[in-house]
């Protein structure tokens, strides 16, 4: 096969193919320029012959035109190399026009193409502005929204977030004409306005002043409406976003001026007559989980006592949809201490409830295993400076509720061929490994010293990472060395400083004559 030219000798013996490309739509002089890009590593000196030339330009861009499949699919690789060298603030002052033509263009690849390098622009500060000054371009932007290609409308959906962290991106997206062809673009179909609905989240989430711009837009007020309304199959979607705007501490008080959680909590109490709830609940119940985390569990739980209730209550069914969910949202609870205290409230029936925990997590789907792992994971630990001995108590009981005999749960599972499962099980030994009272269990059971620092039985990368984390846990923790005795503490040391892929050599010799 012929070695492709270089781009330097390609425009030196070839000017005139260029002139070839725009009288005769030739694909073949294309395909070869775009196999002399990628033989040359360095773009500068074909840029300057290239972009220098209006004709080069032109003929170059006119080939979208073409109504050749093949053609466009070769220019457009052409492009994304040149374009991709250029300065952003370069590529927007003299490209503006073809990049706008570019958005409307018939095939998709073509509008990723102008879509990605608008995307570079927005990212260049020396850029964006030209953006921001640009109506028609940001309308078509908008305009992507409502795209049938999922990556364009990504595209877009980020090009316009970066553009409205500045103020007059804001005052252009949201106090202009380009307000109407948002919501021109929510009327295409449901997919598509619960597009915009996430740019709208996206750029509220970024600050107040963000949020006030999108909420006298009205459309922050028509997601809230959405969320409230009788749809099921609409509140199920609208519920995540709105979690994602609760993040904030300025989105959660809007949320909470605006009575949103107060409605939420209401069709909670609701749902139990409702036998479509299935459809809304588990993501109303993770949104006030997320809530308590980034809030003050304790004021969420007594004020909304409806959610704890009704966690309990999906943990106790038998859906393993409804217990997943409540799973999840308990590990997130109890994933501070302040959530931990407002479950040891419930006392024996956070107890019972462990119990069915641990059981799930030795005989259920390994989906939902999995999820018990992570739970039970978050709920166990205890950072070293908050290891009170009330707090040590209180885990110490939570370990012994998941089984009458909870490590050996554990390590059975670890043994298990099911790298995911294994994974979750030494991360459960990882929660625990700081606390004095889980120290003396793992010494005092037979064997499992030797377990931590066998390296013959992590079959993979994830494993091996895995039990390193626990030996680290172990090492750093400030009674190991005196629970544990000098002998196998010294034996974690050298494990951890030989790192989490150590291999032992072996020495073998070679005899003259053996076969």
């Amino acid at each position: 096969m012929a070695k492709p030219q270089q781009p330097q000798l390609f425009f030196q013996k070839k000017n005139k193919e260029l002139q070839f490309y725009q009288k005769n739509k030739e694909k073949k002089g294309l395909i070869c320029f775009n196999s002399a890009l990628k033989a040359q590593d360095d773009y500068s000196l074909l840029l300057t012959n290239v972009w220098q030339s209006v004709q080069a330009k032109a003929a170059l861009f006119g080939l979208l035109s073409a109504g050749d499949r093949e053609q466009v699919s070769a220019c457009v690789a052409v492009l994304e190399r040149l374009l991709q060298a250029l300065e952003p603030p370069h590529l927007v002052r003299h490209l503006r026009e073809e990049l706008q033509k570019g958005l409307v263009h018939p095939d998709d690849s073509v509008k990723i193409l102008a879509i990605s390098q608008i995307g570079r622009i927005v990212e260049n500060p020396d850029a964006i502005r030209e953006i921001i000054d640009s109506p028609e371009l940001l309308r078509q932007i908008i305009y992507c929204i409502g795209g049938e290609k999922i990556a364009v409308a990504k595209e877009a959906i980020k090009s316009l977030s970066r553009v409205a962290q500045t103020q007059d991106g804001l005052e252009a997206l949201f106090a202009s004409s380009l307000l109407s062809d948002l919501r021109n673009v929510m009327a295409t179909n449901d997919i598509v306005r619960y597009r915009v609905y996430e740019l709208v989240v996206e750029i509220s989430s970024v600050s107040a002043d963000s949020l006030n711009y999108c909420a006298n837009s009205g459309l922050i007020s028509e997601l809230i409406g959405e969320l409230t309304g009788d749809d099921v199959l609409v509140r199920a979607t609208c519920i995540e976003m709105v979690t994602s705007l609760a993040y904030t501490a300025h989105g959660r008080q809007y949320l909470a001026q605006q009575g949103v959680i107060d409605k939420i909590s209401n069709i909670i109490i609701g749902a139990e007559s409702d036998p479509f709830s299935g459809f809304y609940l588990p993501g109303f119940v993770k949104f006030f989980g997320n809530l308590a985390v980034v809030d003050s569990p304790q004021q969420i739980c007594e004020r909304y006592p409806v959610f704890v209730e009704k966690v309990f209550e999906m943990a106790e069914s038998h859906d393993p949809t409804m217990i997943g969910v409540a799973v999840d949202t308990l590990g997130i609870l109890g994933s501070n201490v302040e959530g931990k205290q407002v479950l040891q409230k419930t006392r024996s029936r956070f107890q019972n409830l462990l119990s069915r925990i641990g059981h799930q997590a030795k005989n259920a789907p390994t989906e939902l295993r999995l999820r018990c792992l992570d739970a039970i994971s978050s709920l166990l630990y205890l950072p070293p400076d908050q290891q009170t001995e009330d707090l040590l108590r209180m885990t110490e009981s939570w370990f012994a509720s998941l089984s009458s005999q909870p490590l050996e749960l554990f390590r059975s599972i670890s043994t298990q061929p099911f790298p995911d499962l294994h994974c979750g099980a030494l991360k459960v030994f990882t929660a625990i490994a700081n606390q004095p009272w889980a120290q003396k269990l793992m010494l005092n059971s037979p064997g499992f010293v030797e377990y931590i620092v066998d390296r013959s039985v992590e079959p993979d990368k994830a494993s091996k990472d895995a039990k390193y984390e626990l030996v680290k846990a172990l090492v750093n923790s400030k009674t190991i060395a005196e629970i544990f005795g000098n002998q196998y503490y010294l034996r974690l040391r050298a494990y951890l400083n030989e790192g989490p892929y150590y291999v032992k050599a072996v020495s073998t010799t070679a005899v003259e004559g053996a076969e």
